[in-house]
């Protein structure tokens, strides 16, 4: 078992802290064009690989991203009623409770414990979450709708073409697929890197108050994933890519966003910080009790 545990978490342990080490030596590391590769390319044409080649049912895919959904859903309140015992600004905090990084750290530990399998029911559930992430996410940070960065965002046309040529049976050109596989290929590699840069320049502000909420983040993503593979009787991959995304720590774009909108950057720094830390200490149980 510990032979699996450090296959599965070496990779990911390694990627960011080549990202990490990368940042430190002061080398440059340009963080707006590769999420920009990641966002605009990588993740959508992975994820559309991976839905045009999708060998089970499509309806799983969508059943297992609509758990997502009910996740995020029941983190809402939680977050609420946490924020407001600690007499926090539920616009300052909220989204690092709801917004787990379920790109950057839980693709890759999908794949690395589940293998294909985990990666396209880990895609399901970052796609709902990253379109939650620019939609609701936003609004709650800044006030106001953002229908019209939804409208930017390549991964919801993305899902639509694999879903509608899946849908419809239509056969893609191995070309194609071939290009978008190597393409996407970039997704889990720069994330991790991205990850790890980030980690290196972030600084912990509110010590106390970041890891009250880190553990929060911690607590209410693993009861909630119990939660729902136990209310709808997940098994094997499925119950552990479901409880593994929700455990994800704070995800590094709820900084981003606080930062944009002004919104208690400093702190949420913190919680991304603490609790992405907290999450590499963890990780060892967690994926111990998923595989049991």
């Amino acid at each position: 078992m510990f032979e699996i545990l450090f296959n599965i978490i070496a990779p990911v342990v390694i990627c960011a802290g080549l990202g990490f080490f990368w940042a430190r030596s002061k080398r440059a590391f340009h963080m707006e064009t590769v999420t920009g590769l990641v966002s605009n390319i990588g993740a959508p044409l992975l994820i559309f690989t991976t839905l045009v080649q999708l060998k089970g049912d499509l309806l799983d895919f969508v059943e297992f991203g609509f758990y997502g959904f009910l996740a995020l859903m029941s983190f809402i309140p939680i977050g609420f009623l946490v924020l407001k015992f600690l007499k926090l600004d539920y616009r300052d905090y909220l989204p690092a409770l709801i917004f787990p990084n379920t790109g950057n750290m839980g693709l890759p530990l999908c794949y690395f414990a589940f293998q294909d399998e985990g990666l396209t029911l880990a895609l399901a559930f970052f796609t709902v979450y990253a379109i939650l992430q620019f939609t609701l996410g936003v609004w709650i940070v800044s006030g106001t709708g953002s229908y019209k960065q939804l409208l930017k965002t390549p991964l919801i046309y993305a899902v639509l073409l694999a879903v509608f040529l899946k849908g419809f049976e239509i056969s893609v050109p191995v070309w194609i697929t071939d290009t978008t596989k190597l393409l996407g290929g970039i997704t889990i590699p720069l994330m991790l890197m991205a990850l790890g840069v980030s980690l290196a320049s972030l600084s912990v502000r509110h010590l106390k108050e970041a890891t009250i909420l880190s553990i929060v983040r911690l607590a209410i993503g693993f009861g909630v994933g119990v939660a729902l593979a136990e209310i709808f009787s997940l098994e094997g991959a499925e119950r552990g890519v479901l409880i593994l995304e929700c455990t994800m720590p704070v995800a590094v774009f709820n900084y981003l966003f606080s930062l944009r909108y002004g919104r208690a950057a400093g702190q949420v720094a913190g919680t991304v910080l603490i609790s992405t830390i907290l999450s590499f200490l963890t990780l060892p149980l967690l994926l111990l009790f998923v595989l049991s």
